[in-house]
């Protein structure tokens, strides 16, 4: 085999092991000049372990000594939302393409420190916001540019919820829905205000979180995060000028999996396909996203292409998750502090 494509990978915890490493396999099956060079973990028995499940050739346990060694083309983090910053500033200075897990960043200053890193050393990188890479919510996203101008989009409705969700951070996971409901909306936030229903009986910052959105395109958007209820789901409509789009997102493997996309005109259903359909596939880590987002990623790099969502392209998600964070009520753009 004639290799000229190198890929490593740090991370090889529960989330690498369950969606990343099947995607980054089966990149290398499509893909025959890639290399799976090796991967890293501070755990050398989880980090074997990821090196014999998904093909590797090696493992480590030093991401910095692995990636002198190796010299990738690619390297992809996925690691604890605390670590993400600093160790993605770390790769960025040693000049390797990076893609890391959300969120970029805790906070704008961290996602700034890794915009100033990426323009120091001319390294693109890429942001997994996984929602632009679901296949329904891409094929969604197609379908509404080919049907309706940007400004037809009148509103937007993003339910998110979830089971026991009772951590104190969950802007971590809520950024998904906020760079969602924007990649629909392919605009900008203007100006959003937030209300948060507490519930101290559950533990420190659990609530639900409720924001009304508009955006520069002057499209609303309401998107409702309700952590503790019944059920995982992500369902999304888009009401546009005489056209509706339904969707429900895969998430995981729970309720509304493989999901589904609906587009109505004029009262009747012109598009009604399962996320199997769009996909092509059953496989979680493809219904759900995963493999598109890797492959997006490594076959810019292999372009000489600038990756779709940097920090950059991020930041306004990362404030507004800090918003959420900071339990904070209005966000004007521009005027964040």
């Amino acid at each position: 085999m004639n290799v000229t494509f190198k890929i490593c990978t740090i991370g090889c915890g529960s989330l690498a092991s369950r969606v990343h490493g099947p995607s980054y396999r089966k990149y290398a099956q499509d893909y025959s000049d890639t290399m799976l060079a090796a991967c890293c973990d501070l755990d050398a028995k989880k980090a074997q372990a990821f090196q014999e499940k998904f093909g590797f050739h090696k493992h480590y346990t030093d991401f910095k000594e692995m990636l002198r060694a190796e010299q990738p083309d690619a390297v992809c983090l996925v690691v604890p939302e605390p670590l993400t910053a600093a160790m993605s500033v770390q790769v960025m200075e040693l000049g390797f393409p990076l893609m890391m897990e959300k969120p970029p960043g805790l906070s704008r200053e961290e996602a700034i420190s890794m915009i100033d890193a990426s323009d120091r050393y001319s390294v693109p990188h890429q942001v997994a916001l996984n929602r632009w890479h679901v296949p329904i919510a891409l094929e969604a996203k197609v379908l509404i540019r080919s049907q309706v101008a940007k400004e037809d989009i009148h509103f937007i409705r993003y339910d998110f919820s979830r089971l026991h969700r009772v951590e104190h951070d969950f802007e971590t996971t809520a950024i998904h829905g906020i760079s969602g409901a924007a990649f629909w909306a392919d605009s900008p936030y203007r100006y959003v205000r937030f209300h948060y229903q507490e519930l101290p009986h559950l533990g420190d910052k659990v609530s639900n979180i409720f924001m009304h959105c508009e955006f520069e395109s002057g499209a609303v958007a309401h998107i409702n995060f309700t952590p503790v209820s019944g059920i995982s789901i992500e369902r999304a409509t888009v009401q546009a000028l005489g056209h509706t789009f339904f969707m429900e997102l895969p998430i995981w493997s729970a309720y509304d999996h493989p999901g589904r996309l609906v587009h109505v005109h004029g009262g009747e259903v012109k598009l009604d396909r399962s996320g199997e359909e769009i996909s092509g596939s059953e496989e979680l880590f493809i219904t759900n996203g995963f493999y598109a987002e890797n492959e997006s990623f490594f076959n810019d790099i292999r372009g000489g292409r600038k990756p779709q969502c940097d920090t950059r392209a991020a930041l306004q998600f990362v404030e507004l998750a800090d918003c959420i964070r900071l339990r904070k009520t209005e966000y004007v753009r521009g005027d964040y502090q």
